[in-house]
């Protein structure tokens, strides 16, 4: 452990002046990226992604704005990642184009990150920087060291920034489950050894904020997987996360104590479980995984699959099974399928829809009834034994919609945390300690940058209303070709709908558009001062009144107007 000397928190005669800005993951599940700034050096923690919201039609992922860090380039150390799943690393093929600075990560963490560039086929050369729970590294004054975290990954770090003023210390995800072993378990020494040293501000994970007690063990998913193994007389199909290491853990175990061999299906499940064999860290025999072509080898008894859909989510591989057109699987009814994840934000009715498929295959669904999978993300009584074992001077709650945030200042005051030494800052708010009290003193450029297949930040607001208006009530094209001379209408007009209306049925509406269009292209040609703004204007007016007072809808309505 980097020792500080002891040095006093309250010791307000430090010349280190300090701020933490969120660019992401404040009010919000995913996008997780904070800025720490010690005089003119910049730390940045995290680069993750978030999936879209419903409302974000087409749109692929969305990433953190950083403009801030472009803006601040010259003060950049590094980007310093706590773990290995999307929400923490995703943005880093996107963001990396615009700014070249090392990142430090553990050795599958680091692997993850280049599986995620060769998807996106990031081509530049970036400086990684291999670390690990006992690294220390020294910028300047500045130091920053690392402690183990129990998470759902392995290769799960806290980071701790050291300053005269004290410790800033960063959580990352995490739980306390206190049957975790080896590359699972907690640095629960250091932690305490960092709390005596003295921290200044925990910035801590609120995810799972709102539930009480514990987070349950991961000893009793896999004894209850283990259970469903070896009493199914049929192969055992596992869907999950492809990042979730310790679910495909659990998988394996339950395999072998049930004498079953491991079928892996799916593309980045498959680059994910190769990704972890190489780096150590899945235990795993050295024929428990067979190869597909190989399955019809075994009768069904002796046979367990895992799989996930695209782009490693745990649905659309079960929903395709079920329907029976899986390239590779099918499900039959002595099959029984472990659920053994939760919805994302807004998946809920998704995953739900997907199980109701699994039933009407007449397969035995193992999901909600039976505990095969828990959050990895510490509950109020994990977090209460962090902020204990950390005893931080201020607390800033971070990671998680804002209801999660007020519930983890509610847990920081039980703790014994003052109500006035805690702060719940918004993305793209600057927090200081400033004396003997924390505070927002401003605010720097924050948002949503939309990913579109290839384009980064392309698409704004403008062209998801568009979208939209495009969902909800169609388009209607008005094509009219008038005479460069006389400005008579040559041809036209004529009218092209799509998702409005079935024109084969809305006949007498479309020639009431047609009769419309004349009427307002014959008004403007008449003029003297023809524009042809102002004609195309008036068709959209017509049309858009007329259309809404006969079906009460309005769709999108765009003139051609061309001249011959």
């Amino acid at each position: 452990m980097l020792s500080l000397g002891g040095k006093d928190v309250n010791n307000q005669t430090a010349k280190n002046k300090i701020k933490v800005t969120a660019l992401g993951g404040q009010g919000e599940l995913g996008k997780n990226m904070y800025a720490i700034e010690v005089d003119e050096q910049l730390f940045v923690l995290d680069a993750g992604l978030m999936f879209p919201e419903e409302e974000m039609l087409g749109i692929d992922v969305v990433i953190p704005d950083t403009t801030y860090l472009m803006e601040n380039k010259e003060k950049l150390q590094g980007i310093f990642i706590s773990h290995g799943h999307e929400d923490h690393i995703g943005a880093l093929p996107y963001i990396l184009n615009y700014i070249n600075v090392p990142i430090y990560g553990t050795k599958l963490t680091i692997e993850l990150i280049k599986l995620k560039m060769k998807e996106v086929k990031f081509k530049k050369k970036i400086d990684f920087v291999e670390i690990d729970h006992n690294a220390k590294l020294l910028f300047g004054d500045t130091s920053v060291s690392f402690f183990r975290t129990n998470h759902s990954i392995p290769g799960s770090l806290g980071i701790c920034i050291h300053t005269e003023k004290g410790c800033i210390v960063y959580t990352g995800d995490f739980k306390f489950d206190q049957a975790a072993t080896g590359l699972y378990a907690a640095d629960l020494g250091k932690l305490a050894q960092i709390g005596e040293e003295g921290v200044l501000l925990l910035l801590s994970d609120s995810t799972g904020a709102e539930k009480p007690g514990n987070t349950a063990s991961e000893a009793i998913v896999e004894r209850n997987m283990t259970d469903v193994f070896q009493a199914s007389m049929g192969r055992v199909i596992v869907t999950t996360f492809a990042s979730n290491i310790n679910t495909i853990q659990h998988t394996l175990n339950a395999a072998a104590k049930s004498n079953r061999k491991v079928v892996i299906i799916g593309q980045e499940i498959k680059q994910i479980y190769d990704i972890c064999m190489h780096t150590e860290s899945l235990v795993c025999e050295e024929d428990q995984v067979i190869p597909l072509a190989e399955m019809n080898d075994y009768d069904d008894r002796q046979i367990a699959i895992i799989t996930s859909g695209a782009k490693g989510e745990p649905i659309s591989a079960m929903e395709r099974m079920a329907k029976k057109n899986h390239k590779q699987i099918s499900l039959r009814p002595d099959d029984t399928v472990i659920v053994a994840a939760s919805p994302v934000r807004g998946g809920e009715l998704m995953l739900t829809k997907a199980i109701d498929l699994l039933y009407r295959a007449d397969v035995n669904v193992v999901s909600k009834n039976k505990t095969v999978y828990v959050q990895g993300h510490g509950s109020q009584d994990e977090l209460k034994l962090m902020i204990n074992l950390l005893k931080p001077q201020f607390f800033m709650p971070i990671h998680g919609e804002y209801r999660m945030l007020i519930a983890h200042e509610k847990v920081a005051k039980e703790s014994g945390i003052p109500a006035d030494s805690i702060i719940i800052a918004e993305n793209g708010e600057t927090v200081e300690v400033i004396k003997n009290h924390i505070a927002v003193t401003g605010k720097v450029a924050s948002g949503n940058i939309l990913i579109d297949g290839s384009g980064i930040g392309d698409v704004g607001n403008i062209v998801l209303r568009d979208r939209r208006l495009l969902s909800q009530d169609g388009i209607l094209i008005v094509v009219v070709t008038l005479d460069k001379v006389t400005k008579a209408i040559v041809s036209g007009p004529e009218i092209i709908t799509r998702g409005f209306v079935y024109v084969r049925e809305s006949e007498k509406l479309i020639d009431q558009s047609v009769t419309l269009v004349k009427e307002a292209v014959e008004k403007n040609v008449s003029t003297s001062n023809f524009d042809w703004s102002t004609l195309k204007q008036d068709v959209r007016d017509a049309l858009n009144s007329h259309l809404y007072e006969v079906t009460k809808r309005r769709p999108m309505i765009l003139p051609i107007i061309m001249e011959i």
